[in-house]
């Protein structure tokens, strides 16, 4: 019986899917995990020919899916992109912001655009796709969930990465102010946000000395792997976080427990 609880709240079985920043990265990851939980998965990024190619990966299991492009930088693009996968799924039921960049540099060398682009990019493109998201899901007068992906550097901070950092602190307040905002209508809105994350762009850095001492003042004394995000992922997708809006889960090994 316990099991068997468990088991259906977990169940993502006839849940519709936007993913933005589906084409590499985190984005790519939370689409395979969702649609292997049972989700139909629309992706969206600027990279079509990348998203072509996961569609198809995920297509030889089963799930179904939707490749959009989107750049979450356009309000135009975003009212879209939106608008066509729910209008081609029937309806959507949980969002996921992961499209991110970053651009590091010391702050005096940053530039205005360089700036721009990062906020614009993990900051405004959150907000965009969030709020047509809700406009959507209020329109079919029903409910559902948001999970955006912060970082512990919206919670601490890094040299040389100032606009992420800002812009994954703003995007922690951006979670908790939709959460406020949307709960009467049914939509919970929670972020994760990842430590260090082992990836194919930063395992060569963390192989350097720099890297290793990096490494170090981390508590588990090791990088966090993709796999370790998806019970976090599952959790804030499904019915067993239903009573949870506006938190933030820190999945770091203890990273935000050390000193700077």
């Amino acid at each position: 019986m316990i099991n068997n609880i468990a088991d259906g709240q977990n169940n993502l079985q006839g849940k519709r899917v936007f993913i933005t920043g589906a084409s590499s990265g985190l984005g790519r990851h939370f689409a395979i995990v969702l649609g292997k939980a049972g989700a139909s998965v629309a992706l969206a990024a600027r990279r079509t020919d990348q998203l072509r190619g996961l569609a198809a990966e995920l297509q030889t299991v089963d799930v179904r899916t939707l490749s959009i492009p989107l750049d979450v930088k356009s309000e135009a693009s975003v009212v879209d992109a939106v608008a066509l996968a729910a209008r081609e799924f029937g309806g959507l039921d949980l969002l996921v912001n992961s499209a991110g960049v970053t651009v590091a540099k010391p702050i005096v060398e940053q530039t205005e655009s360089d700036w721009d682009h990062v906020l614009d990019t993990n900051l405004k493109g959150a907000f965009l796709v969030g709020r047509e998201f809700a406009r959507c899901l209020r329109n079919a007068k029903r409910g559902g969930a948001v999970i955006n992906i912060a970082s512990i550097l919206g919670l601490r901070q890094s040299s040389q990465l100032s606009p992420y950092a800002v812009s994954k602190a703003g995007m922690i307040q951006l979670t908790r102010q939709m959460a406020l905002e949307w709960a009467r209508d049914g939509i919970r809105v929670n972020a994760i946000a990842p430590g260090y994350i082992e990836t194919d762009l930063n395992r060569e850095f963390f192989s350097t000395e720099a890297g290793l001492a990096m490494i170090k003042r981390i508590p588990q004394r090791r990088l966090g792997r993709v796999s370790d995000l998806d019970g976090p992922l599952l959790l804030l997708a499904s019915d067993a976080s239903r009573y949870m809006t506006g938190a933030v889960l820190v999945v770091d090994g203890g990273h935000t427990l050390s000193s700077l």
